[in-house]
């Protein structure tokens, strides 16, 4: 079971390269007004979330890891609001501040993942 974890780990990894990859790769578009969140980042959101449920239910299940459940709720809030505006993007272009909300949010949910032990 240690291998499957590290490799969701891994494709955990691989979806938040992808979300924050997109959105370096749209800061120029940003800049200019309104931008639509590519595919890549809804991808990239979508595996973050789906890896993350399977981590914790491997970690909890199968190798009988205490997880912070406070912190995984926190992480998992921040994955939907993501994917949520990433979403909103692919019906109509966000403004600046809404877009720069994604890698914010992207970039705290690391931060959640290091610093909370």
């Amino acid at each position: 079971m240690e291998f499957v974890r590290l490799l969701l780990l891994f494709f955990h990894f691989v979806g938040l390269s992808v979300v924050i990859g997109g959105f370096l790769a749209q800061l120029s578009e940003a800049r200019a007004g309104r931008v639509r969140p590519g595919t890549g980042m809804l991808h990239g959101a979508l595996t973050q979330l789906v890896t993350g449920v399977a981590l914790v239910g491997v970690n909890e299940g199968a190798l009988d890891n205490d997880m912070n459940q406070f912190k995984i709720g926190v992480k998992l809030l921040v994955v939907l609001v993501v994917l949520a505006l990433i979403l909103l993007g692919r019906r109509r272009p966000l403004d600046k501040p809404v877009f720069m909300a994604i890698g914010a949010l992207a970039l705290t949910n690391v931060a959640v993942a290091v610093f909370w032990t």
